[in-house]
């Protein structure tokens, strides 16, 4: 009964209306009526010349105010991908961890991969029911490791799929967002859908955002959707923070026994023990060690290049954004997402507990406050 309360709730929803942002990316000419839709919709034409027989014009969504539910927000910044399995629900979650656990912030999560929520899971809230609600009908975020969360995934029953075209997953997003009970918050982090559609532009429609995070794998598959995910919020206004690539390098503890199992390992064999220090390139290579008895000394672990090496960082440098970080390929990653402990919060000395808090500390500082 609570279930079909929240999702007809939903499907009274505003939001559920505007079934005409599906169609805003394909222009056609002299046709009034969809005019006057993309305009309700938010969206606007760059030129007023025909299409066909000229440029195609270029659809940019106009920024919105904050929502009421929003209003104490300083900072709103989207976790996005172009294309699914590359860790971003991960990333969104373990950066939002970071913010409250190691930075002391006040920090929201909101999941909007409403056909795939991720959020329950990865933050120990599958089994939390649904969420009550106040006097005024506004839903209470479930909260976990310090952070307020909210996601489809705590209104569906485990295991139940939300089989729906882009206006109800337009309206189960701006329900969330306008009837969330949020409070104040220093920043709330969006898990994003991977690609681009309905869920991004919805967003973009109901909550100004302060800049995106666009997560990627080295691999040249992955990084071919890169650019589009640049293009995407670039036509929704929002800034891209930065980059960060997920599954950089797999880390092996090296041996004396002169095994070299990766060709691409031993060139930056010391990689990891640099990252985070910005040390030098080798410790017994030096002229004063020679000679001197270094049998107790573990050698660097090698890096393996499982997906490829520095693609995040060629596109960092062929767009002018920044790379904000690299994070490992760690086993124990997988391991404390699955149990909904974040690796930020469960091994906060590991290198990707790391990277993660350092990356989370650039973002905030990078992304633009929002005036109440």
């Amino acid at each position: 009964v609570i279930h079909a309360f929240h999702l007809e709730r939903i499907a009274a929803s505003p939001t559920f209306m505007h079934c005409s942002v599906a169609r805003v990316c394909v222009p056609s000419c002299g046709d009034a009526s969809l005019g006057a839709l993309r305009a309700s919709a938010g969206l606007h034409r760059a030129s007023s010349r025909a299409w066909p027989g000229h440029a195609r014009p270029a659809w940019r969504v106009q920024a919105p105010s904050m929502p009421e539910s929003l209003a104490g927000t300083q900072c709103v910044v989207a976790v996005a991908s172009g294309k699914g399995g590359v860790g971003k629900s991960t990333t969104a979650v373990n950066l939002a961890c970071a913010a409250a656990s190691v930075l002391g912030l006040r920090v929201g999560l909101l999941d909007a991969d409403v056909t795939g929520p991720s959020i329950p899971t990865l933050m120990n809230l599958k089994h939390s029911g649904p969420p009550m609600l106040t006097p005024d009908q506004q839903m209470i975020p479930l909260q976990n490791h310090g952070v307020k969360c909210m996601s489809m995934g705590f209104l569906i029953p485990i295991g139940g799929a939300a089989v729906w075209r882009g206006p109800m997953v337009m309206g189960a997003i701006g329900k969330m967002i306008r009837g969330t009970a949020w409070g104040e918050l220093d920043v709330l982090f969006i898990d994003m859908p991977p690609g681009s559609g309905d869920a991004h532009i919805s967003v973009s429609q109901q909550v100004p955002l302060s800049g995106a995070v666009v997560v990627s794998t080295p691999n040249d598959l992955a990084l071919a959707d890169v650019t589009r995910g640049v293009d995407a919020y670039a036509k929704v206004n929002a800034p891209i923070i930065g980059f960060v690539e997920n599954m950089a390098y797999f880390e092996v503890p090296n041996s004396n026994t002169g095994d070299d199992t990766g060709s691409d390992s031993t060139e930056n064999s010391s990689k990891s023990a640099n990252t985070d220090t910005g040390a030098g390139t080798g410790t017994d290579t030096t002229p004063d060690t020679v000679g001197k008895n270094t049998s107790r000394q573990s050698p660097p672990p090698t890096c393996h290049y499982i997906f490829g090496n520095g693609g995040v960082s060629r596109i960092a440098k062929e767009t002018g954004i920044e790379l904000l970080g690299e994070v490992p390929l760690d086993p124990n990653v997988v391991r404390t997402s699955d149990a909904g402990t974040p690796v930020v919060t469960s091994a906060p000395n590991s290198a990707a507990a790391i990277a993660y808090v350092n990356m989370a500390r650039r973002i905030l500082e990078k992304a633009r406050k929002i005036e109440a």
